[in-house]
């Protein structure tokens, strides 16, 4: 099970997550944070961080944004020539700056 950041989290990304995420698995879109499903190691860390309450386990999520949590690493996003995939850590690739067609259209 991973965890996965929800709606409260467009506009606001204060990145208390981040800095409590053990295995750099939260990646940086352009209004949006996205957890790595991959990558996340299930500690609850950022779920603690979080000051707006946006991140929940996956089983308890919205399903619109567990689905498009999946669509920001598997598709290709706008501008980008390939998806963002498993990198092994957000800091490999740093900031994404784009987010999908679901929270643009936000």
């Amino acid at each position: 099970m991973a965890f996965v950041i929800g709606e409260a989290c467009i506009d606001y990304m204060d990145r208390s997550c981040m800095e409590e995420c053990p295995v750099d698995c939260i990646y940086e879109g352009e209004r949006k944070l996205y957890i790595n499903p991959n990558e996340c190691i299930d500690c609850g860390a950022c779920e603690l961080a979080c000051p707006v309450e946006a991140i929940t386990v996956d089983r308890k999520a919205d399903p619109d944004f567990k689905e498009d949590a999946k669509r920001f690493f598997l598709e290709v996003l706008p501008t980008r020539a390939e998806p963002v995939g498993n990198p092994g850590g957000a800091a490999k690739i740093d900031v994404i700056g784009v987010d999908t067609p679901m929270v643009t259209a936000y």
